[in-house]
């Protein structure tokens, strides 16, 4: 006889999703040249709301694509470089070493106009079981 602990199911279920939700957000960045690994996720103090830390790689000419998320991104350039195009503001370049906050909800795209990757290190505060990422028109 096996035992189980009451709503491992639902746990694994719950589980299931989160990596769903992850991979849908995902498609259309990889598709795109920038591609997101899951470094940690934990809840936070706002209700409804978890911290998602992931690594960001844009590939070298890669642009990747007008997008939002559905809560605040705080990200840091630890190598490379980047155009950040925030609807309503004026291109923002970008070097290793400089940071940028976009608001949720904003349409925003990143641009590596060079012959070598970008790396970011990047924090969404999310609301819980949205996807990381929406492609915007």
């Amino acid at each position: 006889m096996t035992l189980r602990k009451p709503g491992a199911g639902l746990v694994l279920a719950g589980l299931f999703t989160a990596l769903l939700t992850m991979a849908s957000g995902a498609a259309h960045a990889q598709a795109s040249g920038l591609t997101r690994t899951l470094v940690g996720k934990a809840d936070v103090s706002v209700p409804g709301r978890e911290a998602v830390v992931a690594r960001v790689d844009v590939a070298a000419g890669a642009k990747a694509g007008r997008h939002t998320h559905p809560g605040d991104e705080i990200s840091y350039v630890m190598e490379g470089e980047l155009t950040l195009l925030v609807d309503g503001q004026p291109p923002r370049k970008l070097k290793a070493g400089e940071s940028f906050v976009v608001p949720a909800g904003i349409v925003h795209d990143a641009h590596n106009e060079g012959a070598e990757p970008t790396k970011l290190l990047g924090v969404y505060v999310v609301e819980k079981g949205k996807p990381m990422a929406s492609p915007a028109p």
